[in-house]
């Protein structure tokens, strides 16, 4: 699966998803592209889904008819994030196309 993770998405998570293609929007250099047209650019350039940590999201952006899957890491704490690895390859291995799921980290 194609990830991209937003500016929020700690980088060293991408160890944790092997056998998956991660890029970040620093490494692309969309770094301060908005949210609506950081998933617009992601779905043309063939992401599958979006890692954020952005709570709001779904608040801020339309996402219905979106092709790109979406989840949502409540927070942006590496070592609080680096607990819960498994829960997120488990929610990565489940995202189908269009889904968005919140995952709440203690």
């Amino acid at each position: 699966m194609r990830i991209l993770f937003d500016q929020g998405t700690p980088v060293p998570l991408r160890r944790a998803l092997n056998g998956h293609v991660v890029a970040t929007a620093y490494e692309l250099g969309w770094s301060t592209v908005t949210n609506g047209d950081l998933i617009r650019l992601a779905e043309l350039e063939g992401y599958e889904l979006l890692i954020t940590t952005d709570t709001n999201l779904r608040y801020q952006q339309n996402l219905h008819g979106r092709s790109i899957a979406i989840l949502v890491l409540t927070t942006t704490s590496w070592p609080r994030i680096r607990q819960v690895t498994g829960d997120i390859q488990a929610a990565v291995a489940a995202m189908a196309q269009g889904d968005y799921k919140e995952l709440r980290i203690p």
